[in-house]
């Protein structure tokens, strides 16, 4: 395990592999603290027309999936040890640290408040006892960071925009840095997705150690609130877009 853990770790960063770690477990606490900031002024604050006003962090909390509304799925609170904070994480390419950040359980740009969750498929098993293979297909098993994000102004309208650049831009590659790590982005290839009033969705190929390691990045918006899904594997593949916890998050956000 350790040793995975490690090669885990050079692939989908530090962030990333606290999020793997503590999906082996069962905790559901949370530091309970806002990890947003203060938007910068919109432009339609500047010009008079009435300015969208973030939601808060209690608002959010609300509003963000939790195990009721994802059956078949283990939904967890974030720790504070799954959190990174935004300026710890850089990209070799400006453009693509929006994406660096939807990678790392962080709400891109400019978000007033946050909430997150993570989202544990739970495999099906056959009889009451767990065969070695059921163990191995339960370390395996998709985990979905969950990231919801509210902004005053147009500042959802914003880093979506930041997020579509970023696909275009950062399609060959990029190497982010995070948690003391480099990591090597090889491809970020579009996908399909429809969610909120616009959704953007991508597969993204990392280099570990040689050998590809996949996961999939779902970004949409509904009003002034930005919501993310990184999905990843233990096993080396995320092999589908989070499709149950996605339209389980739609479904909340109305």
């Amino acid at each position: 395990m350790r040793t995975l853990t490690r090669s885990t770790a050079a692939a989908v960063t530090a962030a990333s592999l606290a999020l793997l770690v503590t999906a082996c477990g069962s905790g559901d606490e949370s530091d309970g603290k806002d990890t947003g900031k203060d938007a910068r002024p919109s432009a339609s604050a500047t010009s008079g027309a009435p300015a969208a006003k973030a939601l808060s962090s209690a608002e959010l909390e609300k509003l963000i999936v939790e195990q009721a509304d994802l059956p078949g799925h283990q939904v967890q609170k974030a720790k504070a040890t799954d959190l990174v904070k935004p300026d710890t994480l850089s990209a070799d390419k400006p453009s693509c640290k929006p994406l660096a950040d939807a990678m790392s359980f962080v709400a891109t740009g400019d978000p007033a408040a946050s909430a997150h969750r993570k989202a544990i498929e739970v495999p099906k098993t056959e009889g009451a006892t767990a065969s070695p293979q059921d163990a191995l297909g339960a370390l395996s098993a998709p985990v979905t960071s969950v990231t919801l994000g509210s902004y005053d102004g147009q500042g959802a309208q914003e880093a979506f925009a930041a997020l579509k650049t970023a696909g275009t831009d950062c399609a060959g590659g990029f190497t982010l840095n995070g948690g003391g790590e480099k990591t090597k982005i090889s491809k970020v290839a579009p996908e399909t997705v429809s969610a909120g009033e616009e959704s953007l969705a991508w597969t993204v190929t990392t280099d570990m150690d040689g050998e590809p390691f996949v996961t999939k990045l779902v970004v949409f918006r509904k009003g002034n609130t930005l919501a993310s899904f990184s999905t990843l594997s233990l096993g080396g593949t995320a092999k589908d877009l989070p499709k149950a916890v996605i339209d389980a998050q739609a479904a909340k956000l109305g």
